[in-house]
């Protein structure tokens, strides 16, 4: 029988990313509007640490996938639905890949060195380019909203799935073994 579920190690990462994700997010909006304090120092210390988390396992998450087989799509769905699933997957793995590139990008640019929770620094990538590093941050932020937008609709799709497909889609990516999994 062919296997329906992702390895656990790939469900492990799936859930811990979205998990950094929502959260680096989520510290940027908070931070974004603060005014120049030690909390907003603090807060985007921990966005950086945890962007690079994200690149840091995204990479360790594409060599996963490209050595173990993904799994049987064992549901029946248009082919629209496929490829809009196949574009999605790809997007969702470029955006988490280049979103905290250009974040280095941007604080080598603007002349801040990335430092990993203290631990060692990240090799600056540019000299220092105030306007350059002005545009960089933007294109960071409408990169990571985009994500925000397509993570929306990865969410909503797998609800669609579970509640109204009833098809157990979601539980390929699910530490439970489900009955509607066992087919």
């Amino acid at each position: 029988m062919a296997n329906l579920r992702y390895t656990n190690t790939a469900i492990l990462l799936h859930w811990v990313m979205a998990l950094l994700i929502l959260v680096t997010w989520s510290i940027a909006i908070v931070v974004s509007d603060m005014p120049l304090s030690p909390a907003r120092i603090a807060g985007f210390s921990w966005h950086k640490w945890l962007g690079t988390t994200v690149f840091f396992l995204v990479l360790v998450r594409i060599v996963w996938r490209a050595t173990h087989r993904v799994p049987k799509l064992n549901v029946t769905m248009p082919a629209w639905q496929e490829r809009a699933m196949q574009f999605t997957h790809l997007a969702l793995y470029f955006l988490m890949l280049v979103i905290p590139l250009i974040g280095w990008l941007m604080s080598s640019a603007k002349g801040y060195t990335v430092n990993y929770f203290g631990f060692f620094d990240l090799p600056d990538l540019l000299e220092k380019d105030k306007a350059l590093g002005h545009l960089l941050k933007e294109v960071h932020e409408v990169l990571a909203n985009g994500l925000m937008v397509l993570v929306g609709l990865h969410v909503l799709a797998a609800l669609k799935h579970q509640w109204i497909d009833k098809d157990g889609l979601l539980s390929r990516m699910s530490f439970c073994r489900h009955k509607s999994n066992e087919r």
